[in-house]
């Protein structure tokens, strides 16, 4: 396996630009206001012809700042657990903040190697900004810009030196990408923690809780599986934040990588129109498709209940009429290990050519 690097610090200090600076992709977004990445985000990266994988997380603020800070302290620690190496991003313009002086206690602690960056200084003329943080009794401190690339190839050649080397990868095995969407609170976040058997996604009880689209691996029966998780989409009329536009984008054009999506569905609250649009977006697509019924816990069943589901669903998606539907919880875990056996199913029939010969008989 590649070797880990953790991206930690406070918010809008500048880490998901640094994280698009290193990865040369624009995955994570970035925004003006502080708050904008929750969830850890992983992406590959390469220099001096190391490879290693790069992480992006939440900014680390006090339990009281909003509903999520909690929440993304959490992963950030997880992602320090997991790291090879650490990377904490100081703001060079904002100067020393308490949760900075918080994080630097956290990681000295630890016993993996930990770099200390000092972002927003755009040249030498900006390093006399570094002056305030060796109050903070660091070794080093590495000037860099996120934004322009300023210092920024001379810290990677500091940094990967002291990375573990990672053996000699096997050849790439078949990998099925599947992508999770569905409206807002509908539980895919959920799901994929129910899969992946951690907290590897930040869940709460409030909409929009996911923004970014957060690739996860996982084998099941000893086949590989690339779980996407997306931002909930909502209909266009209610989206006003150009984040959330964003993050909408984002989840969609996440399909055209996808093999199979699975449109999760909050049965708790029926079957809505905006169901039946994201299942739409699927369907354009090309992609395989499964419908699931999350939540059925909170349903009141008799024998009946599920059949009338599958009728509803049938009628308003006539255009999926064929894609199979399981009723799940992702709470309890209901159902959920029955999706990777209709999953193989799909992608078997999605992915079958069939010859002009064959079709002319």
């Amino acid at each position: 396996m590649k070797p880990v690097v953790a991206i930690v610090g406070r918010p809008n200090v500048g880490k998901s630009t640094f994280f698009n600076r290193i990865t040369r992709k624009k995955d994570a977004l970035v925004d003006d206001f502080p708050g904008v990445t929750r969830d850890r985000h992983y992406g590959d990266a390469e220099w001096n012809d190391i490879e290693f994988s790069i992480v992006d997380t939440g900014g680390f603020a006090g339990d009281e700042e909003d509903d999520f800070s909690g929440l993304i302290r959490s992963q950030v620690h997880l992602a320090i657990d997991d790291a090879d190496a650490v990377i904490l991003v100081l703001d060079g313009k904002g100067g020393i903040s308490p949760f900075d002086s918080e994080l630097i206690d956290i990681l000295r602690k630890v016993t993996i190697p930990v770099f200390y960056v000092v972002n927003k200084i755009d040249g030498e003329e900006k390093e006399s900004l570094l002056y305030e943080f060796h109050h903070l009794g660091l070794d080093e401190l590495y000037p860099i810009s996120a934004e322009h690339g300023y210092g920024v190839p001379d810290f990677l050649d500091h940094l990967v030196p002291l990375l573990p080397r990672c053996q000699t990868e096997k050849t790439a095995e078949e990998e099925i990408s599947i992508a999770v969407i569905g409206r807002p609170n509908a539980g895919k976040s959920s799901l994929i923690n129910k899969i992946l058997g951690e907290d590897r996604h930040l869940v709460s009880e409030h909409p929009g809780t996911t923004r970014d689209v957060i690739d996860s691996l996982c084998k099941i029966s000893g086949k590989q599986y690339r779980l996407v998780d997306t931002a909930g989409i909502r209909r266009k009329g209610r989206v006003s934040e150009k984040l959330e536009k964003f993050s909408i984008m984002k989840a969609l054009k996440s399909l055209d990588r996808c093999d199979v999506v699975l449109i999760v569905i909050d049965a708790s609250e029926g079957i809505s129109e905006q169901d039946i649009r994201v299942a739409g977006y699927a369907h354009e697509r090309g992609c395989g498709s499964i419908f699931l019924l999350n939540k059925w816990d909170l349903i009141e069943q008799n024998k009946k209940t599920a059949n009338l589901f599958y009728e509803k669903l049938r009628m308003e998606a006539k255009f999926l009429s064929f894609a199979p539907v399981i009723t799940i919880s992702a709470l309890t875990g209901f159902g959920v290990s029955k999706i990777f056996e209709l999953v193989e199913t799909v992608y078997q029939q999605y992915s079958t050519h069939i010859g002009t010969g064959m079709i002319n008989r």
